[in-house]
């Protein structure tokens, strides 16, 4: 029997590694958490990220609501929301409030509740540590997805029981559009995916905060 699978993904982090280190934010969610699953029993999907300000930003606000809806639309998808606090707004940024509490809260619970053999974790805060320290103690698995070499998120690396290294082979096939050979770099591809959503609107401005992932 194949284990029981929950994937828990930071948005913020996945979004801005993936600009870091790709230069491109174009991945397909559901293709991506299908190479992550790599054939065993997923049971959820958590997604989380913070709300953009509808008064404050009302176009990023209208983009990132579309961009949750295609989300959402994953098999076996939950959207967990934080929301961004704006103080001086627009002088200063605003910060992710709630979203990181949230994501440890419920991979602990879920497994004190034994609902998954095998936590992945997509994310690169060191603040996780201690919450993959008590799923292990409490006799789970735990998974870490990095970016990066080998020095970065070392505490992480650490304390999971496998990393899964975020590369360009790993992602070749996660993408929405084929940037690899130049006539093909405006078409989609067309393979199926069980998780895949429905074609959305990729905003790759260079932002801060950008209206999908934040």
């Amino acid at each position: 029997m194949s284990d029981r699978v929950m994937i828990f993904v930071d948005g913020s982090n996945l979004y801005h590694s993936l600009k870091k280190y790709f230069r491109r934010t174009d991945v397909d969610m559901g293709k991506f958490c299908d190479k992550l699953l790599s054939k065993r029993q997923l049971i959820r999907i958590y997604y989380y990220n913070a709300k953009v300000g509808r008064k404050e930003e009302p176009d990023r606000y209208k983009n990132q609501q579309s961009f949750f809806s295609s989300v959402a639309a994953i098999p076996y998808c939950e959207l967990r929301l934080g929301r961004l606090v704006y103080v001086n707004w627009p002088n200063n940024p605003p910060y992710e409030k709630g979203v990181d509490i949230q994501l440890a809260t419920d991979m602990l619970t879920h497994c004190f509740r034994n609902n998954y053999d095998v936590a992945i974790l997509v994310a690169g805060d060191n603040d996780y540590v201690g919450a993959i320290q008590a799923v292990k103690d409490a006799g789970k698995h735990v998974e870490v997805a990095l970016f990066g070499k080998e020095q970065t998120s070392r505490q992480l690396r650490e304390v999971s029981d496998r990393v899964i290294t975020m590369d360009g082979r790993f992602l070749r096939n996660c993408w929405k559009q084929n940037r690899v050979n130049p006539p093909d770099m405006n078409q989609r591809h067309n393979e199926p995916g069980r998780l895949s959503p429905p074609p959305q609107v990729v905003n790759d401005e260079d932002d801060d905060y950008p209206p999908g992932f934040n």
